[in-house]
Protein backbone atom coordinates (compact mmCIF):
# COMPACT_ATOMS: atom_id res chain seq x y z
CA UNK A 1 0.00 0.00 0.00
CA UNK A 2 1.19 3.61 -0.81
CA UNK A 3 -0.79 6.11 1.76
CA UNK A 4 -2.51 5.07 5.21
CA UNK A 5 -3.60 7.68 8.29
CA UNK A 6 -4.26 10.75 5.47
CA UNK A 7 -5.27 13.50 7.47
CA UNK A 8 -7.41 16.71 6.63
CA UNK A 9 -7.24 19.76 8.92
CA UNK A 10 -9.41 22.73 7.77
CA UNK A 11 -9.16 21.74 4.40
CA UNK A 12 -12.84 22.38 2.21
CA UNK A 13 -15.55 20.75 3.95
CA UNK A 14 -13.59 18.86 6.53
CA UNK A 15 -12.34 20.26 9.15
CA UNK A 16 -10.90 16.75 10.91
CA UNK A 17 -10.78 14.04 8.70
CA UNK A 18 -8.42 10.93 9.43
CA UNK A 19 -8.11 7.65 6.96
CA UNK A 20 -6.55 4.71 7.81
CA UNK A 21 -6.12 1.26 7.27
CA UNK A 22 -6.56 1.87 3.63
CA UNK A 23 -6.15 -1.37 0.72
CA UNK A 24 -5.39 -1.58 -2.78
CA UNK A 25 -8.53 -0.40 -3.66
CA UNK A 26 -10.12 2.78 -1.78
CA UNK A 27 -13.51 3.65 -2.37
CA UNK A 28 -15.39 6.66 -0.87
CA UNK A 29 -19.25 7.26 -1.97
CA UNK A 30 -21.70 9.48 -0.78
CA UNK A 31 -24.07 12.32 -2.08
CA UNK A 32 -23.03 15.13 -4.58
CA UNK A 33 -21.37 17.48 -2.36
CA UNK A 34 -20.54 15.51 0.82
CA UNK A 35 -16.88 15.87 0.53
CA UNK A 36 -15.61 12.84 -1.66
CA UNK A 37 -13.66 15.06 -3.94
CA UNK A 38 -11.89 17.73 -1.67
CA UNK A 39 -10.72 13.91 0.04
CA UNK A 40 -8.93 13.00 -3.52
CA UNK A 41 -8.17 16.91 -3.90
CA UNK A 42 -6.40 16.87 -1.11
CA UNK A 43 -4.28 13.30 -1.93
CA UNK A 44 -3.07 14.89 -5.49
CA UNK A 45 -1.58 18.01 -3.30
CA UNK A 46 0.81 15.28 -2.52
CA UNK A 47 2.55 15.59 -5.82
CA UNK A 48 4.46 18.96 -7.26
CA UNK A 49 1.84 21.67 -8.40
CA UNK A 50 -1.70 22.34 -8.11
CA UNK A 51 -3.68 19.67 -7.33
CA UNK A 52 -6.43 17.88 -9.05
CA UNK A 53 -8.29 21.16 -9.20
CA UNK A 54 -5.63 23.64 -9.76
CA UNK A 55 -7.17 25.91 -7.34
CA UNK A 56 -5.11 28.52 -5.73
CA UNK A 57 -3.88 27.73 -1.93
CA UNK A 58 -5.97 30.77 -0.96
CA UNK A 59 -9.35 28.79 -1.54
CA UNK A 60 -8.69 25.64 -0.13
CA UNK A 61 -9.09 26.22 4.12
CA UNK A 62 -12.34 25.43 4.93
CA UNK A 63 -14.95 28.20 5.47
CA UNK A 64 -15.39 30.02 9.18
CA UNK A 65 -11.98 27.94 9.78
CA UNK A 66 -8.45 29.84 10.53
CA UNK A 67 -8.00 30.17 7.01
CA UNK A 68 -5.55 27.53 7.17
CA UNK A 69 -5.35 23.78 6.06
CA UNK A 70 -3.25 20.82 6.59
CA UNK A 71 -3.10 17.61 4.42
CA UNK A 72 -0.60 14.81 5.70
CA UNK A 73 -0.24 11.34 5.26
CA UNK A 74 2.01 8.21 6.18
CA UNK A 75 3.69 6.49 3.14
CA UNK A 76 5.10 3.22 3.59
CA UNK A 77 8.72 3.01 2.08
CA UNK A 78 11.41 0.10 2.48
CA UNK A 79 13.43 2.09 5.11
CA UNK A 80 9.83 2.78 7.14
CA UNK A 81 7.23 5.09 7.06
CA UNK A 82 7.64 8.59 5.83
CA UNK A 83 5.37 11.56 6.49
CA UNK A 84 4.33 13.78 3.92
CA UNK A 85 2.40 16.92 4.32
CA UNK A 86 1.71 20.28 3.30
CA UNK A 87 -0.77 23.07 4.00
CA UNK A 88 -0.96 26.68 4.66
CA UNK A 89 -0.85 28.66 7.51
CA UNK A 90 -3.13 31.40 8.59
CA UNK A 91 -0.96 33.92 8.36
CA UNK A 92 0.35 33.66 4.73
CA UNK A 93 -2.92 32.07 2.97
CA UNK A 94 -1.44 32.00 -0.35
CA UNK A 95 2.48 30.11 0.20
CA UNK A 96 1.67 26.69 0.81
CA UNK A 97 4.13 24.89 2.88
CA UNK A 98 5.75 21.54 2.12
CA UNK A 99 7.48 19.04 4.83
CA UNK A 100 8.87 15.79 4.50
CA UNK A 101 9.26 13.72 7.27
CA UNK A 102 8.92 17.29 9.44
CA UNK A 103 11.42 19.26 8.13
CA UNK A 104 10.14 21.67 5.26
CA UNK A 105 10.75 20.86 1.82
CA UNK A 106 10.40 22.40 -1.86
CA UNK A 107 7.46 21.48 -3.44
CA UNK A 108 8.97 19.50 -6.48
CA UNK A 109 10.80 17.20 -4.09
CA UNK A 110 7.12 15.50 -3.24
CA UNK A 111 7.69 13.80 -6.95
CA UNK A 112 10.84 11.96 -5.59
CA UNK A 113 8.56 9.86 -3.09
CA UNK A 114 5.49 9.25 -4.69
CA UNK A 115 3.84 9.03 -8.27
CA UNK A 116 0.28 10.26 -8.39
CA UNK A 117 -2.34 10.11 -11.63
CA UNK A 118 -5.38 11.04 -11.39
CA UNK A 119 -9.07 11.35 -13.71
CA UNK A 120 -11.37 14.07 -13.01
CA UNK A 121 -14.78 14.60 -15.00
CA UNK A 122 -13.79 17.90 -15.32
CA UNK A 123 -11.24 16.40 -17.56
CA UNK A 124 -14.15 14.88 -19.92
CA UNK A 125 -13.36 17.76 -22.71
CA UNK A 126 -9.75 17.92 -22.00
CA UNK A 127 -9.31 17.17 -26.21
CA UNK A 128 -11.70 20.59 -26.80
CA UNK A 129 -10.33 22.70 -24.78
CA UNK A 130 -7.16 24.73 -25.32
CA UNK A 131 -3.57 23.16 -26.26
CA UNK A 132 -1.97 24.61 -22.49
CA UNK A 133 -4.80 22.17 -20.70
CA UNK A 134 -3.38 19.28 -22.71
CA UNK A 135 0.36 19.73 -22.09
CA UNK A 136 -0.46 20.03 -18.09
CA UNK A 137 -2.20 16.57 -18.60
CA UNK A 138 0.72 15.51 -20.08
CA UNK A 139 3.35 16.87 -17.79
CA UNK A 140 1.47 15.32 -15.00
CA UNK A 141 1.91 11.55 -16.96
CA UNK A 142 5.93 13.17 -17.34
CA UNK A 143 5.89 14.28 -13.73
CA UNK A 144 4.52 10.62 -12.37
CA UNK A 145 7.84 8.85 -14.21
CA UNK A 146 10.12 11.33 -14.15
CA UNK A 147 10.69 13.56 -10.75
CA UNK A 148 13.01 15.52 -12.55
CA UNK A 149 10.08 17.38 -15.14
CA UNK A 150 9.31 19.42 -12.28
CA UNK A 151 12.33 21.14 -11.43
CA UNK A 152 12.91 21.21 -15.87
CA UNK A 153 9.43 22.91 -16.10
CA UNK A 154 9.75 24.93 -13.43
CA UNK A 155 13.24 26.11 -14.75
CA UNK A 156 11.72 27.12 -17.92
CA UNK A 157 8.41 28.83 -16.91
CA UNK A 158 10.54 31.05 -14.74
CA UNK A 159 13.21 31.69 -18.09
CA UNK A 160 10.27 32.32 -20.39
CA UNK A 161 8.73 34.96 -18.00
CA UNK A 162 11.95 37.03 -17.80
CA UNK A 163 12.60 37.06 -21.43
CA UNK A 164 9.01 37.89 -22.03
CA UNK A 165 9.25 40.69 -19.70
CA UNK A 166 12.33 41.91 -21.65
CA UNK A 167 10.84 41.62 -24.88
CA UNK A 168 7.74 43.82 -23.88
CA UNK A 169 10.45 46.75 -22.61
CA UNK A 170 10.14 49.93 -24.83
CA UNK A 171 13.98 49.95 -24.88
CA UNK A 172 15.88 47.31 -26.92
CA UNK A 173 17.25 44.86 -24.45
CA UNK A 174 20.63 43.80 -23.80
CA UNK A 175 21.41 41.19 -26.48
CA UNK A 176 23.75 39.91 -23.81
CA UNK A 177 21.12 39.19 -20.97
CA UNK A 178 18.89 37.69 -23.67
CA UNK A 179 21.71 35.27 -24.49
CA UNK A 180 22.27 34.16 -20.88
CA UNK A 181 18.52 34.16 -20.47
CA UNK A 182 18.15 31.81 -23.59
CA UNK A 183 20.49 29.70 -22.57
CA UNK A 184 18.52 28.95 -19.42
CA UNK A 185 15.25 27.97 -21.32
CA UNK A 186 17.02 26.03 -24.28
CA UNK A 187 18.68 23.81 -21.58
CA UNK A 188 15.73 23.58 -19.18
CA UNK A 189 12.98 23.56 -22.66
CA UNK A 190 15.11 20.65 -24.14
CA UNK A 191 14.86 17.91 -20.94
CA UNK A 192 11.50 19.21 -20.84
CA UNK A 193 10.55 18.85 -24.51
CA UNK A 194 12.60 15.42 -24.55
CA UNK A 195 10.51 14.21 -21.40
CA UNK A 196 7.07 14.69 -23.09
CA UNK A 197 8.50 12.81 -26.42
CA UNK A 198 9.83 10.33 -24.35
CA UNK A 199 6.41 9.99 -22.62
CA UNK A 200 4.29 9.75 -26.05
CA UNK A 201 6.18 6.97 -27.89
CA UNK A 202 5.77 4.43 -24.83
CA UNK A 203 2.40 5.40 -24.60
CA UNK A 204 2.03 5.15 -27.92
CA UNK A 205 3.53 1.72 -27.61
CA UNK A 206 1.40 0.87 -24.95
CA UNK A 207 -2.14 1.75 -26.73
CA UNK A 208 -1.14 -0.01 -29.71
CA UNK A 209 -0.87 -3.34 -27.85
CA UNK A 210 -4.15 -2.99 -26.17
CA UNK A 211 -7.40 -4.38 -27.57
CA UNK A 212 -9.91 -1.72 -29.33
CA UNK A 213 -12.42 -2.42 -26.97
CA UNK A 214 -14.69 -2.01 -24.87
CA UNK A 215 -12.52 1.34 -24.62
CA UNK A 216 -12.04 3.15 -27.64
CA UNK A 217 -8.41 3.25 -28.42
CA UNK A 218 -6.53 6.54 -29.06
CA UNK A 219 -3.37 6.84 -30.96
CA UNK A 220 -1.00 9.59 -29.51
CA UNK A 221 1.12 11.88 -31.48
CA UNK A 222 4.08 14.54 -30.41
CA UNK A 223 3.98 17.97 -32.30
CA UNK A 224 7.01 20.00 -30.87
CA UNK A 225 6.55 23.68 -30.61
CA UNK A 226 10.46 24.62 -31.20
CA UNK A 227 13.25 22.21 -31.84
CA UNK A 228 14.18 19.86 -29.22
CA UNK A 229 17.40 20.00 -29.31
CA UNK A 230 19.43 22.55 -26.95
CA UNK A 231 21.22 23.84 -29.00
CA UNK A 232 19.10 23.93 -31.58
CA UNK A 233 16.88 25.86 -29.38
CA UNK A 234 19.03 28.38 -28.26
CA UNK A 235 19.75 28.98 -32.17
CA UNK A 236 15.83 29.46 -33.01
CA UNK A 237 15.23 31.88 -30.19
CA UNK A 238 18.28 33.65 -30.98
CA UNK A 239 16.96 34.04 -34.80
CA UNK A 240 13.09 34.81 -33.65
CA UNK A 241 14.00 37.61 -31.58
CA UNK A 242 12.98 40.60 -33.48
CA UNK A 243 9.45 38.73 -34.41
CA UNK A 244 8.75 38.05 -30.58
CA UNK A 245 9.79 41.13 -29.37
CA UNK A 246 6.75 42.68 -32.22
CA UNK A 247 4.60 40.17 -30.50
CA UNK A 248 5.53 41.07 -27.04
CA UNK A 249 6.04 37.02 -26.29
CA UNK A 250 8.14 33.53 -26.97
CA UNK A 251 6.47 31.89 -30.18
CA UNK A 252 8.98 29.27 -30.36
CA UNK A 253 9.57 26.67 -27.82
CA UNK A 254 7.92 23.62 -25.69
CA UNK A 255 5.41 26.28 -24.05
CA UNK A 256 3.94 25.89 -27.98
CA UNK A 257 3.88 22.09 -27.83
CA UNK A 258 0.56 20.00 -28.81
CA UNK A 259 -0.40 16.37 -27.91
CA UNK A 260 -2.31 15.70 -30.76
CA UNK A 261 -4.60 12.75 -30.02
CA UNK A 262 -6.66 10.85 -32.49
CA UNK A 263 -9.03 7.91 -32.50
CA UNK A 264 -7.37 4.71 -33.83
CA UNK A 265 -9.01 2.68 -36.55
CA UNK A 266 -10.97 5.94 -37.85
CA UNK A 267 -7.86 8.49 -37.83
CA UNK A 268 -10.97 11.21 -36.54
CA UNK A 269 -9.38 14.05 -34.43
CA UNK A 270 -10.44 13.38 -30.68
CA UNK A 271 -11.83 16.73 -30.72
CA UNK A 272 -14.74 16.04 -33.29
CA UNK A 273 -15.05 12.31 -31.59
CA UNK A 274 -18.56 12.39 -29.68
CA UNK A 275 -18.07 13.01 -26.13
CA UNK A 276 -18.61 9.14 -24.87
CA UNK A 277 -15.48 8.41 -27.31
CA UNK A 278 -13.32 11.45 -25.59
CA UNK A 279 -14.21 10.09 -21.85
CA UNK A 280 -13.13 6.60 -23.37
CA UNK A 281 -9.90 7.56 -24.99
CA UNK A 282 -9.28 9.03 -21.89
CA UNK A 283 -9.59 6.14 -19.89
CA UNK A 284 -7.63 4.52 -22.31
CA UNK A 285 -4.49 6.51 -21.71
CA UNK A 286 -4.86 6.79 -18.35
CA UNK A 287 -5.32 2.93 -18.00
CA UNK A 288 -1.83 2.49 -20.59
CA UNK A 289 0.14 5.24 -18.48
CA UNK A 290 -0.77 3.18 -15.02
CA UNK A 291 0.72 0.50 -16.75
CA UNK A 292 3.53 1.69 -17.75
CA UNK A 293 7.06 0.11 -16.01
CA UNK A 294 7.47 0.45 -12.51
CA UNK A 295 8.94 3.93 -11.20
CA UNK A 296 10.79 2.42 -8.09
CA UNK A 297 7.77 5.02 -6.00
CA UNK A 298 4.76 3.75 -4.43
CA UNK A 299 1.81 5.12 -6.96
CA UNK A 300 -1.27 6.23 -7.04
CA UNK A 301 -4.44 6.65 -9.15
CA UNK A 302 -7.26 8.93 -8.48
CA UNK A 303 -10.13 8.53 -10.30
CA UNK A 304 -13.20 10.04 -9.39
CA UNK A 305 -16.69 9.36 -10.59
CA UNK A 306 -15.25 7.65 -13.25
CA UNK A 307 -17.41 4.41 -13.07
CA UNK A 308 -20.77 6.85 -13.79
CA UNK A 309 -21.44 6.53 -16.80
CA UNK A 310 -19.44 3.01 -17.57
CA UNK A 311 -21.70 0.10 -18.65
CA UNK A 312 -21.07 -3.06 -16.57
CA UNK A 313 -19.02 -4.34 -19.38
CA UNK A 314 -16.50 -1.83 -19.30
CA UNK A 315 -16.66 -0.64 -15.50
CA UNK A 316 -15.66 -4.60 -15.50
CA UNK A 317 -13.17 -4.17 -18.34
CA UNK A 318 -11.98 -0.94 -16.16
CA UNK A 319 -11.28 -2.80 -13.01
CA UNK A 320 -9.74 -5.62 -14.46
CA UNK A 321 -7.14 -3.43 -15.42
CA UNK A 322 -6.71 -1.83 -12.26
CA UNK A 323 -6.92 -4.94 -10.62
CA UNK A 324 -3.48 -5.98 -13.31
CA UNK A 325 -1.39 -2.52 -12.15
CA UNK A 326 0.66 -1.49 -9.40
CA UNK A 327 -0.98 1.60 -8.07
CA UNK A 328 -2.98 2.41 -5.21
CA UNK A 329 -6.26 3.37 -6.61
CA UNK A 330 -9.33 5.79 -5.27
CA UNK A 331 -12.64 5.90 -6.70
CA UNK A 332 -15.22 7.53 -5.84
CA UNK A 333 -19.11 7.16 -6.62
CA UNK A 334 -23.09 8.42 -5.24
CA UNK A 335 -23.67 4.71 -4.33
CA UNK A 336 -21.81 1.21 -4.04
CA UNK A 337 -23.71 -0.90 -6.96
CA UNK A 338 -21.88 0.21 -10.26
CA UNK A 339 -18.51 -1.23 -7.56
CA UNK A 340 -19.73 -4.33 -6.88
CA UNK A 341 -17.23 -6.14 -8.96
CA UNK A 342 -14.29 -4.65 -6.13
CA UNK A 343 -16.27 -3.97 -2.96
CA UNK A 344 -14.97 -6.98 -1.32
CA UNK A 345 -11.85 -6.17 -2.05
CA UNK A 346 -12.08 -2.39 -1.10
CA UNK A 347 -11.68 -0.34 1.79
CA UNK A 348 -14.83 1.40 1.74
CA UNK A 349 -15.57 4.67 4.00
CA UNK A 350 -18.96 6.47 3.62
CA UNK A 351 -18.75 10.65 2.83
CA UNK A 352 -21.44 12.87 4.64
CA UNK A 353 -21.13 16.65 5.11
CA UNK A 354 -17.03 16.60 5.22
CA UNK A 355 -16.86 13.53 7.45
CA UNK A 356 -15.69 10.05 6.51
CA UNK A 357 -17.13 6.94 8.01
CA UNK A 358 -15.06 3.53 7.60
CA UNK A 359 -17.81 1.02 6.89
CA UNK A 360 -15.62 -2.35 5.68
Amino acid sequence: MALDRILLSDFRNHHRTCIEGTARFNLLFGENGAGKTNVLEAISLLAPGRGLRRAHPADMPAQNGSCGFAVSAELATPAGPVRLGTGVSPGRPGRRVVQISQAEAPAVRLAEWLSIGWLTPAMDRLFAESAGARRRFLDRLVLALEPAHARNAARLESALRERNRLLAEPAEPDSAWLDAIETQIAAAGAAVAQARERLIARLHTELASLPEAPFARPALAYVPGGPLGRAELAQALGETRRRDRAAQRTLTGPHRDELAVTMAGKGRPAADCSTGEQKAMLIAITLAHAGLADTGRPRLLLLDEVAAHLDPVRREALFDRLREGAAQVWLTGTELPPFAAIEREAAVWRVREGAVERLA
